[in-house]
Formats: structure tokens, C-alpha cells, sequence
């Protein structure tokens, strides 16, 4: 199942990368002749529902924290032009694409309630005091009225 094809996204999953379609075109912004000649920005598209190795409930996790990425037919979008050649712009795209999904199949841990102990809740209230002392000892002392 996991040969070294595969598209390592965790520990257990693996895509193929024949769901995965490349798109070469003109990359945009400065470069000269070069820029507009050369297609070397990719394009990766891949169809979230027709993946064979994600599960439904993964689909939808995937559909809800990447939907900025995701058109209505259900596609997953992931560009790269950092990279002057084809090659290393689609190897770009293919880490890029495994981070977004690890990402968004990544599980936050729930924060437990947690309280003050009673000797650091005591501590604190002395320290208080203590600064309190330390204030009223500098603090202007009035004359006898006597």
C-alpha cells in the first residue's frame, strides 16, 4: 500500500499520486523573457471525494478547514512558482499539499481545567502583603497632631 510513490500526509495515511493533476503555465510577477516564456508555475489539483484512501469523516474535516482551497466541484488547489524550474515547483506543490492536509486532519487536544493549589494561592496572598508593607513604609508619614 505505502510504496515509495505514495504521498506520505500521516502516520497512516498515503495518497497516490495518480489522483494528483498537474497543470504547467506562465508564472506571473518579475523575471524578464524568461519568466514569460517558460511554464514553469504548477498547478495541483486533486478531487477531495473521489480520493480512495480517506475515509468520509477525514473528507469532511478536510472540506471544512481548507474550503478557502477548495472550489465547489470539490478540488483541492495548490499552486508553487517559487522555483525557476517545472521540477522543483511540482515537488513544492506535493510537500505543500501534504503539509495543508496533515494540517487539517491534525486533532487539537482538549484543555483540562486545571486550579490554583491552596499553598501557591497562599503564597501569592503573602507576597501581596508583603509588597502592601513595603509601600506603606515609603509612604509619606504624617506629624503628631499631639
Amino acid at each position: 500500500m505505502q510504496g515509495k510513490s505514495m504521498i506520505k500526509v500521516t502516520k497512516s495515511l498515503f495518497i497516490s499520486p495518480r489522483e494528483l493533476k498537474f497543470i504547467a503555465s506562465t508564472g506571473s510577477g518579475p523575471g524578464g523573457q524568461h519568466v514569460n516564456r517558460v511554464a514553469t508555475k504548477i498547478v495541483l489539483l486533486w478531487d477531495v471525494d473521489s480520493s480512495e484512501n480517506v475515509s468520509t469523516a477525514q473528507k469532511n474535516r478536510i472540506k471544512q478547514k481548507l474550503s478557502t482551497r477548495i472550489n465547489k466541484a470539490g478540488v483541492l488547489r495548490v499552486t508553487s512558482s517559487k522555483h525557476r524550474s517545472q521540477k522543483a515547483n511540482k515537488e513544492a506543490t506535493i510537500a505543500r499539499f501534504a503539509l495543508l492536509l496533515s494540517e487539517a486532519l491534525a486533532t487539537k487536544k482538549t484543555r483540562k481545567k486545571t486550579k490554583v493549589s491552596s499553598s501557591q494561592r497562599e503564597k501569592r496572598l503573602e507576597s501581596k502583603k508583603k509588597r502592601g508593607v513595603t509601600k506603606r513604609l515609603r509612604a509619606r508619614v504624617q506629624p503628631d497632631k499631639h
